[in-house]
């Protein structure tokens, strides 16, 4: 039932996003009078709505998508209960220590993967929410460490700067399959009937749903590369808001867990689309250039090293 109900969050995501850029392409051709396949420039010009339309759509949903997806609860900033009054006041005293204006709604969802997330529009309008599984796993130390690591996120901007990049690389990756789909048919084309015939259109998007594949795929070693890049930053800034102590040793009981973690089916663990900003990454199944966040010991090892300061 859980899954069931992802999957259509997931799909009514999708479809509000490709109806808001539907409808802002269709006001742009029509005040505008622009034919966006007449040339490179109004496809490029094409790709890019499309590209960063389809982010920051996303982006803006994230919150919700996030409730949705893995059932945040978010808790009352008056709540009494001792549990979540603990978290509030926690993640309210590092996002001060962090600089932030105003403070991230904060949520629990149920799964008994330790983890975290952040995300949210921007800073001032971010939520910062923890499982069940790291709340009953974790202590008040280790908490804490993790929560820095999450509000470090949010003062960093990485959720806006993650959009910029998904956003320049979606771009790019669909532009250059209308390119190489265009290359291929003209390859491809003998006389001016086949360009013309019924069996071309078919072909044309087989073509370019492939291709598209392909440089959407590279197109995401890039996104990973700079989500890496990013954890560590938000180690450094987990340290700074809190403690160097607290944030190692955040990152050695995730580490001792990660074992049993990757025993846990993905359909138990509330995994999304926030997979990208959550404390602990999997390494399972996909090589090191696809993975979202660096190993444990490579992190631990900057911490303890200070390397985590360059």
């Amino acid at each position: 039932m859980a899954m069931a109900k992802r999957i259509f969050f997931f799909i009514v995501t999708n479809l509000l996003v490709v109806a808001t850029i539907g409808i802002l392409l269709s006001l742009i051709s029509y005040f505008f009078g622009i034919n966006f396949y007449s040339n490179n420039g109004s496809l490029l010009l094409l790709c890019f709505i499309w590209g960063f339309g389809g982010a920051f759509v996303s982006l803006f949903l994230s919150k919700f998508m996030a409730k949705m997806f893995n059932g945040v609860q978010i808790i009352d900033p008056n709540t009494m209960n001792p549990t979540e009054r603990k978290l509030i006041n926690t993640v309210y005293d590092i996002a001060r220590r962090a600089g932030l204006e105003k403070m991230p709604d904060v949520g629990i969802y149920e799964s008994p993967e330790p983890n975290a997330f952040a995300t949210g529009p921007s800073r001032s309008n971010s939520l910062v929410a923890v499982s069940t599984g790291l709340l009953n796993t974790m202590n008040d130390n280790e908490v804490e460490g993790v929560l820095a690591h999450e509000v470090a996120h949010v003062a960093n901007g990485d959720m806006v700067t993650l959009t910029l990049i998904q956003g320049v690389v979606n771009s790019f990756a669909m532009f250059i399959s209308f390119i190489v789909t265009n290359i291929i048919m003209n390859a491809l084309r003998r006389d001016e009937d086949s360009r013309e015939g019924g069996g071309s259109f078919f072909l044309r998007h087989m073509i370019y749903s492939l291709v598209s594949i392909v440089f959407t795929l590279l197109g995401s070693i890039i996104v990973m590369y700079f989500s890496r890049a990013r954890e560590f930053r938000a180690d450094a800034g987990g340290a700074r808001f809190s403690s160097r102590e607290k944030m190692t040793a955040a990152l050695l009981k995730l580490k001792s867990l990660s074992s049993i973690q990757e025993q846990i089916p993905e359909s138990e663990t509330g995994a999304s689309s926030m997979n990208i900003f959550k404390i602990s990454g999997r390494r399972g199944g996909l090589v090191r250039l696809f993975m979202t966040h660096p190993p444990l010991e490579e992190r631990i090892e900057a911490l303890n090293n200070r390397t985590y300061l360059v």
